[in-house]
């Protein structure tokens, strides 16, 4: 009978093992998917703030075009760079064109001021400049957001003994943004004069 009991209580240390183990593969595999859509959502932000800025371009550039009745290189340059932003297939190419957009705007709302001081009275052009100064600094609060998601999840999925369970449920690290070379610089002005 002592023999039964020992068998007894090593079955129940067993079965009181299994279930800790499966409940910490439960809350393990939960949090992984937590901290995934939470990327997600914050990557939704970025592109929520993008696309704000991309439907205020065009106000910005048929404003500007007609005050001063010319089609510049940097209104070229942000059209095309708003085109790139919706014709981008992964977030990391959409967060390029998006930055392409800012640095396109920064280089025309600069060389209007320089160069076209009635523009910067007209009421509408400095209310579009000051939407898209404040959606830029939107996105690039959204952007360290997404950042800080991403890195969150890097670390949990490589801590131990997490690691072992998101490879197991195939949780893999995330990328961070990583800038391209140049593209992140100043604009020249002068390389599209206005008249």
């Amino acid at each position: 009978m002592n023999n039964a009991g020992k068998l007894s209580k090593t079955t129940w240390i067993i079965i009181g093992i299994a279930v800790l183990l499966v409940l910490y593969l439960i809350v393990a595999y939960n949090g992984f998917v937590t901290l995934e859509q939470n990327i997600n959502g914050k990557w939704s932000e970025v592109e929520s703030q993008y696309q704000r800025q991309v439907d205020l371009i065009p106000n910005l550039v048929s404003t500007a075009t007609s005050s001063i009745n010319v089609e510049t290189k940097f209104v070229k340059d942000v059209v095309a760079a708003r085109t790139a932003y919706a014709s981008a297939t992964t977030a990391l190419a959409k967060d390029a064109a998006g930055q392409q957009m800012n640095n396109g705007i920064s280089a025309f709302v600069s060389a209007v001021a320089e160069n076209y001081p009635v523009l910067q009275a007209n009421k509408q052009y400095i209310a579009l400049t000051d939407e898209l100064s404040g959606t830029q600094n939107r996105i690039t609060v959204a952007r360290g957001e997404y950042i800080k998601s991403i890195q969150s999840y890097n670390t949990a999925i490589l801590r131990f003994p997490a690691r072992l369970v998101a490879g197991i449920f195939g949780f893999g690290a995330k990328e961070y943004y990583t800038a391209e070379e140049g593209a992140l610089t100043t604009p020249e002005l002068g390389t599209g004069v206005l008249p």
